[in-house]
């Protein structure tokens, strides 16, 4: 069971929580963007309403990679003290995209999980026109570099840049240095949630999953939900899976150092909730 139980958590919060925030507008560097360096956003993560782990969004200071200046983009996952016990997890991945939000720059795997290792990387060559991935510091593919591609992680955060529209289909090519597809997501609903005793007014948007592997693909019905602040900052609030093996919830607990903004619903939230559980 626990092993079922990772691997949702694993395949949900690292693989796909990228893939399905996809968007397709370019913005001007001068664009409000509804990030900024310093942001923190943490989430607790529940399997069939057992709490599993932990997952922490970061938005690190500006930096120069591969000489283009670039957004560092991290996310953590840490299964808790008790599924250690059985199944340890420890991943971090690491995604670059200039500064204008235009298309990916770089992008860092290093997963430690029970007694797996895996380290990879993902280069995104403009002049080559290339996407480069390298597995245990060897090459291991070549593939065509689409305009304005983005790595999973840093599409999550373009998507935050664009406006919602009730009803549209979104589209944006994603690679993660092994193929690339076209992902598209879908604005649904506008909805008002609770999330720890609070209200959010949030945009619930769902992706397409035919492009997405895994235990996604085995699962005749399977379905991911995200529900965006409806704010500036379009902050995710809440996801939510469905496959064969059960279901899966990540929610915020926590939010530091986002932008400022009349009306957000983010900011509802009490900066630190996690140490009140």
């Amino acid at each position: 069971m626990y092993l079922r139980f990772h691997t949702i958590v694993k395949r949900c919060c690292i693989g796909i929580i990228g893939l399905f925030l996809i968007s397709f507008t370019i913005f001007a560097e001068e664009m409000n963007f509804p990030f900024t360096p310093g942001e923190k956003l943490t989430y607790e993560l529940r399997w069939q309403n057992i709490p599993a782990g932990e997952a922490v969004l970061e938005v690190m200071p500006v930096e120069a990679m591969q000489e283009i200046r670039s957004f560092h983009f991290v996310l953590t996952v840490k299964t808790t003290r008790f599924i250690d016990t059985f199944y340890k997890v420890r991943d971090r991945i690491d995604a670059w995209a200039d500064v204008q939000m235009n298309q990916s720059v770089f992008f860092k795997q290093k997963q430690r999980e029970g007694g797996y290792k895996k380290d990879a990387t993902v280069a995104f060559d403009r002049e080559k026109n290339e996407v480069r991935y390298v597995k245990r510091g060897k090459l291991s593919k070549r593939i065509d570099l689409l305009p304005g591609s983005f790595d999973p992680l840093s599409a999550f955060y373009f998507t935050r840049v664009q406006e919602m529209v009730m009803g549209q289909t979104i589209e944006r090519p994603v690679s993660d240095g092994k193929k690339t597809v076209i992902g598209k997501v879908r604005v649904v609903a506008r909805e008002t949630i609770t999330v720890k005793g609070k209200k959010f007014d949030t945009y619930l948007i769902e992706p397409d999953l035919k492009d997405v592997g895994g235990v996604f693909k085995k699962s005749k019905n399977a379905k991911i939900q995200l529900w965006l602040s409806a704010d500036h900052k379009k902050i995710p609030i809440r996801i939510k899976s469905k496959v064969v093996v059960g279901s899966f919830v990540g929610e915020l607990i926590s939010e530091e150092g986002t932008v400022s903004g009349e009306g957000s619903a983010a900011t509802q939230m009490p900066a630190v909730m996690a140490n009140e559980q």
